[in-house]
């Protein structure tokens, strides 16, 4: 089944067993403990209620690792491509490029990414968001954590 096109509007991702499954029972489990502790207030209680604060923290620093990663290799690729496809006038520059603005570049295509990176670099576009919304020919990332 083919892939509808991505877009700035469409281009989030969401993981159903992390964001849909895990995250809410986590959370729910912090408010039954909460209310557990609130009803019956024993050491034990409080210790439940701190290992699922623990557990809701645990998810969240494992998603927040494995975005860091993926930002890392985004980098990566987008001073690669970017020294690949920039005139030699502007490669010099590439690492004055926000690890935001090179996550934003990542869906510029190679005709347009080059006015973008030089708007980056003049400070006209800040963050990911701002490059994003730029992108009129999307090159899609369907690969994302």
């Amino acid at each position: 089944m083919p892939r509808a096109a991505q877009t700035y509007s469409n281009h989030r991702r969401f993981l159903p067993l992390y964001h849909f499954v895990v995250t809410p029972i986590l959370l729910a489990n912090v408010g039954v403990e909460g209310v557990r502790l609130f009803n019956n207030q024993s050491p034990s209680q409080l210790w439940s209620l701190i290992v699922a604060v623990t557990l809701l923290l645990l998810a969240m620093a494992a998603r927040l690792m494995a975005l860091s990663v993926q930002n890392r290799t985004i980098r990566l690729e987008e001073r690669l491509r970017l020294a690949s496809i920039l005139p030699e006038s502007q490669r010099a520059r590439i690492g004055e490029l926000r690890t935001s603005q090179l996550i934003g570049l990542r869906f510029a295509s190679d005709e347009e990414a080059p006015l973008l990176a030089q708007r980056c670099l003049d400070g006209e576009l800040g963050g990911s968001g701002a490059v994003k919304k730029e992108v009129r020919n999307w090159r899609p990332d369907h690969m994302r954590v």
